[in-house]
């Protein structure tokens, strides 16, 4: 829907379906009333995950033009879509799967063109359209810092062959779009220092390479493009975890000029240790299920950080000269304290009140998709639940 502080929507990942009828299907099911609660008089912006599998079935021609005739007929529109996870993301174990193919590989260039060629007909003249992505790839699946540097090579290599596409279509068909890239937690980028390293000392300079011996564009022209079209998808959960600063984060984008292609609203789980830990550690082990990674960072009394790969390695080394912890598990916005534990609701107050004063990306996605996964006393129907965290944003924001 339309604010004054830009597009909010939510991300279709919350419902189910990795082929393309089922998740339609959800949508059908679920979108009317959701628009009708926060936007029955204007249109309403659709953040569209779409699976490899769907995304294959979409690009039939008769296949979009249905879902194009339900999107009019239902004012609805898409400007985002979530391209992070490639296949099952409900009802099996994603884990570090969510990162595979990573873009070392053809299948995530080939996926994520796809997406791209989706979007473009989907888009609503006079806005640009964004994909989000994963960090390149996953760190713990390389054994050394040779084989991640050869890694991230190909990763950025493969980027390249994604932007000279971007450039393709934008001038075939005036469409601007743009890949969002979404730092996570054990990510190769695994936060937002990572990110702009890697693109001022990678992407940048490779980019120029690339671009200028293909169309020989000066190193200022590539430069220009690669701003234009590979920016940062601003997940504030994933911010939180690694006890990120918003401001800190938009100064060390705006140094380089990165832009920030959406801005993901989500919240992780936040464990206070200097009072009650017992107690808190047995509330946090409910947290601990099958299906997605739950990376944890520990802020510790002599101020260094730990950082484990799920919640299980967490609390099998937990001791106590751990403070803190921050949990990589979506959770509503809306709720702050879940008995002993809290949230990282705070970031996301401080983030949006930033916004609010100076707007720094035209998109807001709120990204919990973890319901069917929470502990069954914190489940509510679906639909209710989404608009309850959309409204909750739009009192955040203050205009209504």
């Amino acid at each position: 829907m339309i604010t004054p502080y830009g597009h909010l929507t939510y991300c279709s990942n919350i419902h189910p379906g990795e082929k393309w009828a089922d998740h339609f299907q959800s949508l059908r099911e679920n979108l009317p009333f959701i628009k009708q609660q926060l936007s029955p008089d204007q249109p309403f912006g659709l953040g569209l995950r779409v699976a490899n599998e769907a995304s294959i079935e979409l690009s039939k021609p008769a296949v979009l033009a249905v879902f194009k005739s339900w999107l009019a007929e239902n004012d609805i529109y898409v400007f985002v879509i979530n391209g992070f996870p490639y296949g099952g993301f409900h009802n099996v174990v994603v884990k570090d799967d969510v990162h595979a193919p990573d873009w070392t590989t053809i299948d995530r260039l080939e996926y994520t063109i796809r997406l791209f060629e989706i979007l473009a007909q989907l888009l609503p003249d006079g806005m640009h359209g964004g994909v989000s992505t994963p960090p390149l790839s996953y760190r713990f699946w390389w054994e050394t810092e040779g084989d991640k540097e050869k890694a991230t090579e190909r990763a950025t290599s493969h980027i390249l062959e994604l932007l000279d596409k971007l450039i393709s279509i934008e001038k075939e068909t005036g469409k601007y779009l743009h890949l969002d890239i979404e730092p996570e937690p054990d990510g190769i980028l695994d936060n937002t220092s990572d990110f702009v390293k890697w693109y001022k000392e990678t992407l940048i300079l490779r980019g120029e390479e690339y671009l200028g011996a293909k169309y020989g564009y000066t190193d200022q022209q590539a430069t220009d493009a690669i701003l234009r079209h590979i920016q940062l998808c601003y997940d504030i959960c994933h911010a939180a975890v690694g006890y990120e600063d918003p401001q800190e984060i938009l100064d060390s984008l705006n140094k380089v000029g990165i832009k920030v292609g959406r801005i993901q609203v989500s919240s992780a789980l936040k464990v206070n240790f200097n009072s009650d830990a017992g107690i808190k550690l047995k509330a946090i082990e409910t947290f601990d299920e099958p299906v997605y990674l739950h990376q944890v960072v520990s802020r510790n009394a002599d101020h260094t950080k730990n950082h484990y790969p799920d919640l299980k390695e967490a609390l099998a080394a937990w001791d106590e000269n751990q403070q803190e912890w921050r949990v990589h598990f979506h959770v509503p916005l809306f709720v702050n304290n879940y008995g002993v534990l809290e949230s990282t609701q705070s970031d996301i107050i401080k983030t949006l009140n930033i916004h609010r004063e100076n707007q720094f990306s035209s998109y807001m996605e709120v990204e919990t998709y973890t319901w069917g996964v929470l502990p069954e006393d914190m489940q509510k129907p679906i639909g209710e639940s989404i608009v309850r965290e959309l409204e909750w944003v739009k009192k955040i924001l203050s205009y209504e």
